[in-house]
């Protein structure tokens, strides 16, 4: 099976970059400080997009942190004057539609959703009551993906994972298995061993709860479990983990 971004997109060891080494003349390339953090309005008219502009925008899927690794550089638009990166919306819809594609490729139990981090269970969990496939939340057990003789051990077809620093035990086993990872990625995340990533904010809750929600409903359409213009029966706030007031 081919894979969009296999190994040979793994460039050598990503080179940390730290947003204040950023010139001044690359942060103006990236986007002039006059134009809005999302300027993909004028091509929004061309291409659409799978949710409006201004839901990408208020989920903060754009929003990157202050430092970005040497892959990742392709993904964004612009640095802000307060040194944080920014996504291209544009690439994150993209990989967002080729991601939901190939998961569709596979049968419903041969796919494994992973988040080790709280803010992505509940979006996973989601996910994978939409899709079919098997939600691994919490700490990732060593043999999973490699021992036969473990009672949870999985045999997955390809899985999906939110952080791929918080779910380097998942991404490791898959890699030794021959298994496809795809995965969400920050602007710091390294991507050693996945292949196929979704440049998105994989930290903020309502990013996550978005992007799974889209993730889902794309692949039910892909399948046909959808109708092209069908969404799912609740709304993306739904997918999103809810903080309890502490008293």
């Amino acid at each position: 099976m081919v894979v969009e971004e296999r190994r040979e997109e793994q460039i050598e060891q990503p080179e940390v970059v730290q947003a204040e080494s950023v010139q001044p003349e690359q942060a103006a390339a990236a986007q002039p400080p006059e134009r809005a953090e999302a300027p993909q309005a004028a091509e929004e008219r061309v291409i659409e997009l799978l949710v409006p502009l201004e839901l990408y925008i208020q989920a903060g899927v754009h929003v990157g942190t202050h430092i970005c690794t040497a892959y990742m550089r392709k993904f964004v638009y612009r640095v802000r004057p307060d040194g944080i990166y920014i996504f291209d919306i544009r690439r994150i819809d993209e990989r967002l539609r080729t991601a939901a594609k190939f998961l569709a490729r596979f049968p419903p139990e041969k796919i494994v959703a992973v988040s080790v981090r709280q803010y992505g269970q509940k979006p996973v969990t989601k996910f994978c009551q939409y899709v079919g496939c098997k939600a691994l939340t919490g700490r990732i057990l060593p043999g999973t993906f490699t021992n036969p003789m473990l009672e949870w051990y999985l045999e997955p077809d390809v899985i999906l994972v939110t952080d791929p620093r918080a779910d380097s035990q998942a991404i490791e086993e898959a890699a030794r298995m021959g298994i496809p990872v795809v995965a969400l990625a920050h602007t710091d995340n390294r991507i050693e061993n996945i292949d196929l990533v979704i440049p998105v904010n994989n930290k903020g809750r309502r990013s996550l709860a978005l992007v799974y929600w889209i993730l889902a409903r794309e692949v039910l359409r892909a399948r046909g479990d959808l109708g092209p213009d069908q969404d799912l029966p609740e709304p993306w706030e739904e997918f999103e983990t809810k903080i309890r007031p502490r008293f």
